[in-house]
């Protein structure tokens, strides 16, 4: 009688993506493609990504005609077959307030504003600690002004302007945080 193996070593190996699920994945990295170039210029430009990849990206701004576009499209995404697509996604999940990260950073500016609006001198130190370069006494007087349209049931430019200042200032503060990258 000759032995017989009956162990299956087909579990050993994972089984290689199916067609389909490789023309989903490619598909899934021409939209994202899409996106990056839909992207606003500053923001792309913090994006650390092969400079064949940013030249393509600025390609596909310029087209206008139909097919041109959809052929660097198609262009963008085999690019980016060869790249980790996760800082990308990162990228674009931040600027459409999807990232825990970005809803986080948004909500602490938010309640920087409100403390900013309801106490004054503990926000302001605070303000002050975490900022050095934010202009206190410009912060106070759109904080009056802010007070004056609650009041006046006016609509809230100035709280607005306030928020606007605050994430600029942390925007300041994070990019004097990253490490240089021209070295």
């Amino acid at each position: 009688m000759i032995p017989v193996d009956t162990q299956d070593n087909s579990e050993d190996k994972p089984e290689p993506p199916s067609k389909s699920q490789k023309k989903r994945e490619m598909s899934a990295l021409q939209v994202l493609g899409q996106t990056l170039v839909e992207m606003p210029a500053d923001r792309l430009a913090k994006i650390d990504m092969p400079d064949a990849l940013r030249i393509a990206l600025a390609d596909a701004r310029r087209f206008t005609k139909h097919e041109a576009k959809r052929r660097q499209m198609q262009y963008i995404g085999k690019l980016m077959r060869t790249i980790d697509p996760e800082p990308f996604q990162a990228a674009v999940d931040a600027l459409n307030g999807s990232s825990a990260v970005e809803n986080a950073r948004f909500q602490r500016i938010e309640r920087l504003r409100t403390q900013l609006i309801e106490d004054e001198p503990a926000a302001l130190v605070e303000i002050a600690a975490a900022y050095p370069d934010a202009d206190l006494q410009h912060l106070r007087q759109l904080r009056r002004n802010a007070q004056k349209e609650q009041e006046q049931a006016r609509p809230p430019r100035a709280f607005r302007e306030i928020f606007r200042i605050l994430r600029e200032l942390e925007d300041m503060r994070e990019e004097a945080a990253s490490p240089s990258e021209d070295i």
